[in-house]
């Protein structure tokens, strides 16, 4: 495979194997598609990705992991539909990330309980969280399948079932987060169906009308998380059920260690000053406990992910530390038919076709972190002027 070649994913066709990843943008104030988010997309749509990833479209109020993220309703879609139109103007597909963030939620900002596979505090609320109900799991089922119809409307190519980073499918996956006693418990088999059942659900609602991607955790990076052997559990049963196009692999946990994900530096007073009052005194007092620091280096989750590739015939798409055209040609030679670029895409939204023009040009991305903070206030890379 070559990264720069047109490539299926289901029933699309993209222009070439580069995938800008979900990241948030920080920029909906009222939940609702602004000309700065648009921008954001057509930018890297533009710079010569095959499909860019709209992050965060959750499928509930309570789903959000703050108030001013879009939620999936008939109100979303005429802006949504203004971002489709200019991503395709630049010939380059669009996929809306789906998901509920479960335990992940601010329940102070959403001004609802955050949901859970079980019950803890969750400081970033400061609130116990709820233990989801059966009627809880299907009714967030159903409004995958409803968001999935919405993203159809929108004029989206593919949607991605957000799978990952503790959010609610991912803290059933959870040992560490998931105790509960009823069928929803215990061995892999019980905590996947959920996952499995939204994929499903998904599926059923769509069809083969656009592709569907989920984003699944290879591990939580925590004591008592999710592993390799249950995640590829998971995995096998989105392949055999034919309930997802490819699989994106991720680690890491937004609520108990996020900087296994991200890797390299975490300013913490930066991300600190991002907080309200008390998280923000917490972070600068005891951040370093919870953003622990893990060195970074190119296809960072490359090693975790052969295992997945070895024992899998889905199309796979490789996410972590990828930069440049050796790291790309890399994630093509191991097997793997995407690559998914993030940080190095908010330093440089054009870097994929100076890429192409040019294999040898570098990312100028420094893996410092210090986006991660910024992209809650709606900024981006904070070594360069944004455009007004």
């Amino acid at each position: 495979m070559e990264v720069f070649e047109t490539a299926r994913l289901g029933p699309l066709t993209l222009r070439n194997r580069v995938i800008k990843a979900a990241t948030s943008e920080g920029m909906t104030p009222d939940a609702l598609v602004t000309d700065d988010l648009i921008e954001y997309h057509r930018r890297p749509a533009a710079g010569g990705v095959g499909m860019t990833t709209v992050a965060y479209c959750a499928v509930a109020p309570e789903g959000r992991t703050e108030r001013r993220q879009i939620w999936m309703r008939p109100e979303a879609v005429p802006g949504l539909r203004r971002l489709t139109d200019a991503v395709h103007a630049e010939g380059a597909a669009a996929s809306a990330q789906l998901g509920h963030a479960g335990p992940v939620a601010d329940a102070s900002s959403n001004g609802v309980p955050a949901v859970s596979a079980g019950r803890f505090f969750n400081p970033l609320g400061m609130a116990f969280t709820k233990v989801a109900t059966a009627e809880d799991i299907e009714r967030i089922t159903r409004a995958h399948a409803e968001a999935a119809r919405l993203a159809v409307e929108s004029g989206f190519d593919a949607v991605e079932i957000h799978l990952g980073h503790n959010y609610l499918a991912s803290s059933f996956l959870s040992p560490r987060l998931n105790r509960r006693k009823d069928g929803y418990g215990g061995p892999i088999e019980n905590r996947a169906k959920v996952a499995l059942g939204i994929a499903r659900a998904v599926r059923d609602e769509v069809g083969d009308r656009i592709a569907i991607t989920a984003k699944l955790n290879m591990r939580d990076g925590v004591r008592g998380g999710l592993e390799i052997d249950d995640s590829l559990h998971v995995a096998r049963g989105l392949q055999e059920e034919g309930t997802v196009d490819a699989l994106e692999l991720t680690a890491g946990s937004s609520l108990l260690n996020p900087m296994y994900l991200f890797r390299g530096e975490m300013p913490i007073p930066e991300f600190a000053a991002s907080y309200k009052l008390p998280m923000r005194v917490g972070l600068r007092m005891f951040g370093k406990r919870f953003l622990r620091s893990y060195p970074y280096q190119d296809t960072y989750l490359l090693e975790h992910a052969r295992r997945f590739r070895a024992e899998l015939d889905l199309p796979l798409i490789l996410l972590g530390g990828i930069t440049d055209r050796a790291s790309m040609d890399t994630a093509m030679a191991e097997g793997f038919e995407f690559v998914a670029m993030a940080r190095a895409l908010l330093r440089e939204p054009d870097l994929v076709n100076r890429i192409a023009a040019d294999p040898s040009t570098p990312s100028l991305c420094v893996h410092c972190n210090r986006c991660v903070p910024t992209v809650y206030r709606g900024t981006h890379c904070p070594l360069i002027p944004q455009p007004d």
